[in-house]
């Protein structure tokens, strides 16, 4: 017998649970994709957008520098590079292959060589890996975007690419501006150059719209502190691309770049030429003549016109070559300048510092003149020597040091000269005169200009600040005071001190700005211009943006400046009260800086330099005793026996200057035999240049 089977019954309950799950996933799908397209949608449409759209920084022309005749002195030129757009080549293998081979021998990049690893560690164009690997890493990361193959490729190379467009699909020039200085070494310390944009400043660079890869900024020189100004601002274009990042159109009207402005500076650069050949004539010349134990290692001139402070002249030896910094900075250059002693990337006229010697007596006897330590005519009595009474207290007995004149420490001058008037201290730099004006000599000057004062009269002529040019990196210089001397060297202050900072010395120092800055003070009368760089700024268009205006820092004569000190037995106190320098003062100061030049005994002319000069001039010559780093490895820091830098700074015409010159040459000697030629010869091819400029009907250059 067959018994039939029956299925047995499927309870209610499982098909709840079956339903209730796919209910649950049901739910889980549909608050999911709630949280999609409601929710979140808003960010995924903006991601979708960013995904399909890109923003494309376009950058904008740098301004153009020029000198104060329209010479050049900073522009753009093409850089042309030679690039391949992977998606861009031909299909077939054997065709990719012939274009490498051929612009393998146009160029000299291998075809083939190391890993796409290899390219990976390194910036386009850098040697080493082959045009395939480069190929093959943009392809894999951005195939429509262009490899750069080699760059800074010459315009005839950069032509014959061109030429072979059509024979070579997908292979092109790139052509971006990179930075050409015209005038080179000759206005670099000016200048400067361009560097990528540091990390440091990447996030602030980016905000604008500047890409770190691309874009440059100002590293040093006039390109670093007009950097905002010559800069621009970059355009940019909003395109659409595909997931193969090509381009297919544009999402908004494009916006283009703002160039940046030009600047005009106060240079000439054909008074810069000429001062340049001038002080590496003499530096080379006066190393002939001397024996080994002085060697001229560097120097710096600088002519301005003191009405104005427009710096028409700012020449340095030695310096460098910032074309070699245009397109990279080569790390075996910028390390050979950065080892070298001599120290070519500082601008030396306003980043050096040096004891001033006798160009600080300047500030010396304004004070002296002003406070009435003495008059133009009072007699000093100026030996070869004199012995001092150096205390650190008032109840201090002392020591006695002996101080010496310079005619005795360079040429054994054992007579002194005598008893002479004030204005002749001046003329003829007594060091032993200025010692007793200073720090005061018993039966002689009762009571000495002293620190304190003397640090009022140096601040007001300009020493111990910056003086604000558009240049980076300047010093600040320093006239030290019983305060600076405590915290910084632990000792009290002494009255051998104040001698040896009357005359320049000990622990004032200065930049060479800054002494010829204190002479144009005194040639335009007790009036401070600001020195300046800056002549002009002009927009892309030709148009004068920002005109020249000169600016006064202040006038010595009208603005009470001066600290007022009540002095008795050499101990100086303030009185609160404020107050100027007299005209006369000035004017008798000017007097012996004109008498240094017309008295043959004048420092001005030891040499004959200015005697029976075709013009009016006053000036003041320094010789600096000093010893640094480069002379103890030398053994020359013997006292009374150091070794001396030059200093020479003069103005004309006397009655109405337009120009002040100064130089400066490390390790020079006597400057008033030294220097003061140079300084001579530059005055003169200034003059020079103006009759050239009057012959021609032109009336403002130099």
């Amino acid at each position: 017998m067959t018994t039939s089977q029956r299925p047995a019954h499927f309870q209610n309950w499982r098909y709840l649970i079956v339903y209730a799950l796919l209910g649950v996933v049901a739910v889980i799908f549909a608050a999911r994709l709630f949280k999609l397209q409601i929710l979140d949608g808003k960010n995924y449409s903006i991601q979708s957008d960013s995904n399909r759209t890109q923003d494309i920084s376009v950058a904008p022309a740098r301004g153009i520098i020029y000198d104060r005749n329209g010479i050049i002195l900073a522009r753009n030129i093409a850089s042309y590079n030679i690039t391949i757009t992977p998606a861009n080549l031909p299909d077939d293998d054997g065709d990719i292959q012939r274009i490498y081979r051929d612009l393998s021998t146009l160029t000299g990049i291998p075809v083939s060589h190391g890993t796409v690893e290899d390219a990976k560690l390194l910036a386009p164009c850098v040697p080493g890996p082959g045009i395939t690997q480069f190929v093959d890493l943009g392809f894999s990361n951005a195939p429509y975007a262009a490899v750069k193959i080699q760059c800074n490729v010459d315009e005839a190379t950069a032509m014959a690419v061109r030429e072979h467009a059509v024979d070579w699909p997908g292979v092109g020039v790139d052509i971006q501006a990179v930075r050409d200085y015209p005038t080179g070494s000759l206005t670099a310390n000016v200048i400067g150059f361009l560097g990528p944009i540091p990390a440091a400043l990447e996030q602030t660079y980016r905000a604008q719209n500047f890409l770190p890869n691309r874009d440059k900024v100002g590293y040093a020189g006039v390109e670093l502190t007009m950097n905002d100004t010559l800069i621009g601002k970059p355009g940019q274009r909003t395109v659409e691309v595909d997931v193969a990042g090509q381009e297919l159109r544009n999402l908004a009207p494009p916006v283009e770049p703002t160039p940046g402005n030009n600047v005009v500076l106060t240079i000439d650069t054909r008074l810069q030429q000429a001062t340049e050949s001038i002080l590496k004539r003499d530096i080379d010349y006066w190393n002939n003549v001397y024996n080994k134990y002085y060697r001229i290692s560097s120097g710096v001139v600088i002519a301005m016109n003191p009405k104005t402070g427009e710096i028409l002249s700012m020449a340095q030896y030695p310096t460098y070559e910032n074309n070699r910094l245009a397109r990279i900075i080569p790390a075996y250059y910028y390390n050979q300048l950065a080892k070298d002693p001599t120290h070519p990337l500082l601008n030396y006229a306003i980043s050096t510092e040096y004891p001033p010697g006798s160009t600080f007596k300047i500030s010396t006897a304004l004070g002296a003149l002003n406070e009435g330590v003495v008059t133009p005519t009072t007699l000093i009595d100026a030996p070869a020597m004199i012995g001092l009474t150096t205390a650190y207290s008032p109840t201090d007995p002392g020591a006695t040091e002996f101080y010496y004149d310079w005619t005795y420490t360079f040429y054994g001058e054992t007579a002194g000269l005598g008893k002479i008037p004030f204005l002749e201290c001046i003329a003829r730099s007594s060091d032993v005169c200025f010692y007793k004006v200073g720090g005061g000599f018993k039966g002689e000057v009762s009571e000495g200009l002293d620190m304190l004062r003397l640090q009022q009269y140096a601040q007001a002529l300009g020493y111990d600040q910056p003086s604000g040019i558009e240049l980076p990196g300047e010093s600040a210089g320093l006239i030290p005071d019983p305060t600076w001397k405590r915290i910084n060297k632990g000792e009290n202050w002494s009255t051998g001190d104040a001698y040896l900072a009357s005359v320049g010395q000990g622990y004032v120092v200065a930049t060479p700005l800054q002494v010829l800055i204190s002479a144009a003070t005194i040639a335009d009368n007790g009036r401070q211009m600001q020195p300046t760089i800056i002549h002009d700024i002009v927009d892309s268009e030709g148009n004068i943006i920002q005109p020249f205006e000169p600016r006064l820092r202040w006038d010595i004569t009208t603005d009470p400046i001066i600290k007022d000190f009540t002095c008795e037995n050499s101990n100086c106190t303030a009185t609160g009260r404020m107050k100027t320098v007299s005209v006369s003062a000035v004017q008798e100061v000017q007097a012996g800086m004109r008498l240094a030049a017309t008295d043959p005994n004048g420092t001005l002319n030891h040499d004959f330099s200015f005697l029976n000069y075709p013009i009016a001039i006053a000036g003041k010559t320094g010789t600096a005793e000093f010893c640094d780093d480069v002379a103890a490895a030398k053994n020359q820091c013997t006292r009374g026996n150091w070794p001396a830098h030059g200093w020479t700074v003069a103005y004309a015409p006397y009655d109405n200057p337009e120009i002040v010159v100064l130089a400066f040459m490390y390790n020079a000697g006597e400057g008033g035999r030294v220097v003061a030629p140079t300084v001579r010869d530059v005055m003169s091819a200034y003059f020079q240049l103006k009759a050239v400029d009057t012959a021609k009907g032109l009336t403002s250059n130099p």
